[in-house]
């Protein structure tokens, strides 16, 4: 089965990859934020999508992540890695570190469109664990055989955007425990948990987040971490999708098993 790649905020494409074919659809939701790019990575075929569009253009406000997710699903995807940039927050998050997401905390609830059951059906995934814990521990384990450093766990706060956080709100983050803060888990996450697909987020902490590195932050300086990191992320990659395993036996592809109302 095909393995879906969302890149973020520098990650347009990644160089080495062999590219097979790039493919136009459209959803019940309306149009992705590009065309996907059937490629093969390490005997792997990767199905990436870049998430803001290419160029750049689309805010993290206004992607249309119901197509994109949708998108995927048509195209028979059913594991799906989300690389995104980040600022750290905690300590240990400093720039150019790799983090293998466990945990999301929703600050754009009520902003964004973060379901695909709002008419006929009432449906209430359980999402105590918002990423798949067997896609983390090929990540983790891929890691450790690219011998890349990473941080095996971090919680990601999603804020709406498009406007950079405040100290005082970072502050606050940091008390309610985050670890980094970006602008595009959310609803990302859940709309894969809603379809049954396994996702996990990797996140390139790119610059300290307001008020902790003590300088003013840049849309430039993210862009240049991100194209510093693609090697790393390239190794981990294409060390991780040769592990992925042909069945699924997670609880993602049962996650709406219970959770309809009516």
């Amino acid at each position: 089965m095909a393995i879906g790649l969302i890149g973020g905020s520098g990650l347009y494409d990644i160089d080495g990859l062999k590219p097979l074919e790039e493919i136009s659809l459209s959803t019940p939701y309306g149009a992705p934020s590009s065309v996907y790019k059937r490629v093969v990575l390490n005997g792997a075929e990767l199905i990436f999508l870049a998430r803001h569009g290419i160029p750049h253009s689309i805010p993290p406000h206004k992607v249309n992540y119901r197509a994109n997710l949708w998108g995927f699903k048509s195209l028979g995807v059913e594991e799906i890695i989300s690389v995104g940039a980040v600022g750290g927050i905690s300590c240990e998050m400093h720039p150019g570190s790799l983090v293998i997401l466990n945990q999301i905390i929703d600050m754009t609830m009520g902003a964004r469109t973060a379901t695909f059951y709002e008419e006929d059906k009432v449906v209430h995934v359980d999402f105590t664990n918002p990423y798949c814990a067997g896609l983390r521990d090929i990540l983790i384990e891929a890691a450790g055989t690219a011998g890349l450093p990473v941080k095996e766990r971090g919680t990601y706060v999603c804020t709406n955007g498009p406007r950079l956080e405040t100290a005082k709100e970072i502050l606050f983050f940091s008390q309610i425990g985050a670890d980094v803060v970006g602008m595009t888990a959310m609803p990302e996450a859940v709309l894969a948990r809603e379809l049954e697909m396994c996702c996990a987020g990797v996140s390139v902490v790119t610059n300290y987040a307001a008020g902790i590195g003590g300088s003013r932050l840049t849309a430039t300086e993210v862009v240049d971490a991100m194209k510093s990191s693609l090697e790393g992320l390239k190794s981990l990659l294409a060390t991780a999708v040769v592990q992925m395993p042909e069945h699924r036996s997670c609880v993602c592809k049962e996650a709406l098993k219970e959770a309809g109302m009516g």
